[in-house]
């Protein structure tokens, strides 16, 4: 009775919930999700009577304090944009610009003034060479006017695969980055470490995605902005 009574009671107070596999992949991307916005921007038109494009693209938030908050992403997301805001917890919406460009890595950096915003550390970087194969999430806004047209709400959403090979300057991984993910933090399903910003992908072969290394990430910062901890 005394053992019927115990596992009665746990059930009452939830002490006793089972385990799950992916418990820890869970709070690593609950733990993440916080450092990541949306950044929304104007851009030229293809045809110039229609005035401006939305664009749109993600970003990581890898510095904050009083002075505001410093914002990692891709450098084609902001090419030529202007009017560029931010957006905090799928809710929030704050003006945004762009600090500094490297063209050649395809890394920028964004400041907003909005103050102590949730970071990600970005930690240091190892080499990939023998991982081959591990399991990478991404985390990003994937086409957020289309979610948006359907009246589904701004959420960040979180896409898995592999890290399949390491190229010239770039991650190859079997995600294919759809647009409004570039800028969105690559990182190793079981360790949460961030390896790259999601880049690009193939037209031709969609299911070919690539990222940036997280070295060249750390390089742009640690050259632009060591003021902030880098």
């Amino acid at each position: 009775m005394r053992v019927i009574a115990a596992l009665f009671a746990c059930a009452l107070l939830g002490a006793c919930a089972p385990d799950y596999p992916d418990d820890r992949f869970v709070a690593l991307v609950r733990a993440m999700k916080p450092s990541i916005v949306l950044l929304t921007m104007r851009i030229p038109p293809e045809k110039k009577k229609d005035g401006y494009n939305e664009a749109y693209g993600t970003g990581l938030v890898v510095a904050s304090g009083k002075w505001g908050s410093d914002i990692l992403t891709v450098a084609h997301v902001v090419e030529d944009a202007w009017d560029m805001h931010a957006t905090i917890d799928n809710r929030t919406k704050v003006s945004a610009h762009v600090v500094a460009v490297n063209n050649d890595t395809d890394v920028a950096l964004l400041r907003t003034s909005r103050a102590n915003l949730p970071v990600q550390r970005l930690g240091t970087t190892t080499p990939l060479g023998d991982q081959i194969g591990r399991d990478v999430g991404l985390l990003g806004y994937p086409i957020p006017d289309e979610f948006e047209d359907e009246q589904l709400g701004l959420a960040t959403s979180l896409t898995t695969g592999r890290l399949s090979s390491i190229r010239n300057d770039a991650l190859e991984v079997t995600i294919p980055i759809v647009p409004g993910e570039s800028g969105g933090p690559v990182f190793l399903i079981d360790t949460g470490q961030i390896i790259g910003l999601a880049d690009s992908r193939f037209d031709d072969e969609r299911s070919i995605g690539f990222a940036v290394p997280l070295g060249d990430a750390l390089h742009f910062l640690h050259t632009i902005d060591r003021a902030h901890g880098f």
